[in-house]
């Protein structure tokens, strides 16, 4: 069992065993479920593909298609492993 102690302002630290059992990392988000007999159950907040939409958006940028993205890519590595 781990032990954490809240803070005035209601804050509490997760162990560093249960953060690396959950794969938290810093900016995750975490769910908190009361249980009908009074434990509390806390889980990872499960993501989709949706939450990712406009992630890389950035002001003034040209989009590409995906053809476009292989593209660059390719001529990427062509130009970085191409025999000197």
């Amino acid at each position: 069992m781990a032990t954490s102690t809240i803070t005035s302002k209601g804050q509490v630290t997760i162990p560093k065993k249960i953060r690396e059992q959950l794969n938290l990392k810093k900016g995750d988000q975490i769910d908190f479920q009361l249980l009908p007999d009074g434990d509390i159950l806390i889980s990872p907040q499960k993501r989709s593909y949706h939450d990712l939409y406009g992630i890389l958006k950035r002001e003034n940028q040209k989009p590409v298609s995906v053809h476009e993205m292989d593209e660059g890519v390719a001529e990427y590595f062509l130009n970085k492993y191409r025999p000197s």
